[in-house]
């Protein structure tokens, strides 16, 4: 091993002020460690630096503070930061094109704008799902420029909004084509959390796309089952908690709703495109989950006139208590409704980067008829003689639409 010349800092995180990197550069700061963050954004960046969170995650405002108290957090614009530190992670993606196709090449692209930076002697880590042999690209480009540098696949597994204490909590895997640059990976996070997984780096990969697309697969299961039962009249969300209570094997069923958000589809397709589209089973909860706001869309259709009608959404985030938008059905099910009602107006007591929202007081008074999008806790309370759908029960009257 080259040795690596004193480093100022622990870790550098690329991508660290996204909903992946910033928690992760927290904990570290949180448990010690001299962290750097390297972001595109500068807004972002002078939100970090300033003190502010640039997004919703429970927790992560007292530590981002009690961190840049301490002088253990950076945020910078500069590549250079990249050469401060003996341990850089990656948090950068792989998204799908325009033809819905993986981009293999995105991390390698990144990588080649502040790969000058890197330094004989550094653990490179990746922290993002990848496509499958993605660890192997970026094994080969480092050796391609000469650099003595340990590639490691470390996937994160977080959930958004439990972020800092799922960090501590759950069991890290690490991967490596080394055993020593496993166990440098195996000594960073072990910062973290006590219970280290070892796998090699193509096990990791699957790994990790694996726990998407499973839990991806059991929303579809819940909302084809709430479709089935919605047909008959019945209402799902009760049945599903009767059939599970005192009964273990149920315990997992999850309840109906959209199934969303930057990670599931997405991973579902990567996984379908690395088996050569040989996929059944994930295109058909694609087909599912994609589509149950057109279900629910052409139900509405059947009760209401809905071209003479205003429609209200109640949550635009993906999920509930989170102000994250990306890939969110309620979007989708805006679209929809464009098409179909009067006019559509919408709400969020979270999401602060759409200008179109508006307040929840006037979408209940304008609105003919409500559509629960995402399970915020404040629609648990909600009290409006209006007609509500809202195939999450958050409200409590059933799910039958």
């Amino acid at each position: 091993m080259t040795n690596l010349p004193e480093a100022d800092r622990d870790v550098v995180v690329i991508g660290g002020c996204g909903h992946v990197g910033l928690p992760l550069a927290l904990a570290f700061a949180d448990r010690g460690c001299a962290v750097g963050i390297l972001d595109m954004s500068g807004t972002s960046v002078a939100m970090v630096n300033s003190g502010r969170m640039p997004f919703l995650e429970p927790g992560a405002d007292d530590v981002l503070r009690r961190a840049l108290a301490a002088g253990k957090l950076e945020a910078s614009v500069d590549p250079a930061i990249v050469a401060s530190a003996e341990h850089v992670v990656v948090v950068i993606g792989t998204p799908v094109d325009e033809h819905l196709n993986p981009n293999q090449m995105a991390i390698n692209s990144a990588l080649g704008a502040c790969a000058g930076y890197l330094r004989d002697g550094q653990l490179l880590i990746l922290r993002s799902t990848v496509f499958p042999g993605v660890t192997a690209l970026v094994e080969k480009m480092m050796a391609g420029r000469g650099l003595d540098i340990d590639v490691a696949f470390c996937p994160e597994r977080i959930a958004e909004g439990h972020a800092m204490t799922e960090l501590f909590e759950l069991p890290q895997i690490v991967s490596s084509r080394t055993p020593k640059g496993a166990k440098r990976a195996a000594a960073l996070f072990g910062r973290l959390t006590p219970t280290i997984v070892v796998m090699t780096p193509e096990e990791a990969e699957l790994a990790k796309l694996f726990t998407n697309v499973w839990r991806y697969i059991k929303f579809a299961t819940a909302n084809q089952l709430y479709m089935m039962a919605n047909e008959r009249g019945l209402d799902f969300d009760k049945i599903r908690r009767g059939l599970a209570e005192d009964y273990p094997r149920a315990a997992d069923m999850p309840a109906a709703g959209f199934a969303a958000g930057p990670c599931l589809l997405k991973d579902t397709m990567q996984l379908a495109a690395f088996n050569h589209n040989n996929f059944p089973l994930g295109h058909a909860a694609m087909a599912v989950n994609e589509g149950l706001p057109l279900y629910l869309v052409h139900r509405l259709e059947q009760r209401f006139d809905l071209s003479a009608m205003t429609v209200g959404i109640l949550g635009m985030a993906f999920k509930a208590g989170s102000d994250d938008v990306r890939s969110s059905l309620s979007y989708k099910l805006k679209r929809i409704l464009e098409f179909k009602a009067d006019a559509v107006l919408c709400t969020d007591p979270y999401v602060r980067t759409d200008p179109g929202l508006l307040p929840l007081g006037e979408v209940l008074d304008r609105s003919d008829l409500l559509v629960v999008g995402a399970p915020h806790p404040a629609y648990a309370a909600l009290a409006t003689g209006k007609p509500v759908a809202d195939i999450w029960n958050i409200t409590g009257q059933g799910v039958r639409i």
